[in-house]
């Protein structure tokens, strides 16, 4: 009873769902695909939109749970899962086809979602997302890891992910908005 009874408490300390270390070829598409490609926006984001001589349409806004972006005259718009220069075709074209005659649209992203650093770290939480940011630089901005902390491997769970994978210690490993980083513990 007793053996079970520990089985099941370790059970309970996983730290969620790992789906084991990443293939060179993804570890290679997501660095490729970091610094090529701009990423989509997510939920949570605050974007900057202009439209050029329209003041009372410009502004900050803030991209909602569900994905969508309220904005004046153009209303509700899907802005998750598109990237910056695709909300700018789709707000110029709601403004031409209703309001503008021939409107200038540019959208920047005024702030990312934060990503999330816990496990072997001094300082586990929330930090701001900057570009150009990987995991070496992320574990820094959490005070660096433990005594106990892995020295070779590290834990990402991406937005969309269902668990956790794992990728080697390096600074080639970006960190995307939203990210989930876990810093596990060594063994010995």
């Amino acid at each position: 009873m007793r053996i079970l009874l520990v089985c099941l408490a370790l059970t309970g300390c996983d730290g969620g769902t790992n789906l084991g270390p990443v293939s060179e070829e993804d570890r290679e598409a997501l660095i490729r695909s970091a610094a090529t490609t701009s990423p989509n926006l997510n939920p949570g984001e605050k974007i900057k939109i202009n439209v050029f001589g329209e003041d009372r349409l410009s502004g900050e806004y803030e991209i909602d749970p569900a994905g969508y972006v309220s904005l004046p005259l153009a209303g509700t718009i899907k802005a998750a899962g598109l990237s910056k220069p695709q909300l700018e075709q789709e707000l110029a074209k709601k403004f031409r086809g209703e309001y503008l005659r021939n409107p200038k649209v540019t959208v920047d992203v005024a702030s990312f979602r934060p990503f999330y650093i816990l496990g072997e770290v001094s300082k586990p939480g929330e930090y701001p997302f900057k570009s150009g940011l990987n995991v070496l630089s992320a574990i820094a901005l959490a005070g660096g890891s433990t005594y106990r902390a892995s020295r070779s491997n590290i834990l990402i769970q991406h937005i969309g992910d269902a668990g956790f994978r794992e990728y080697p210690l390096s600074p080639t490993i970006p960190v995307l908005p939203g990210d989930l980083i876990r810093m596990p513990e060594r063994y010995f």
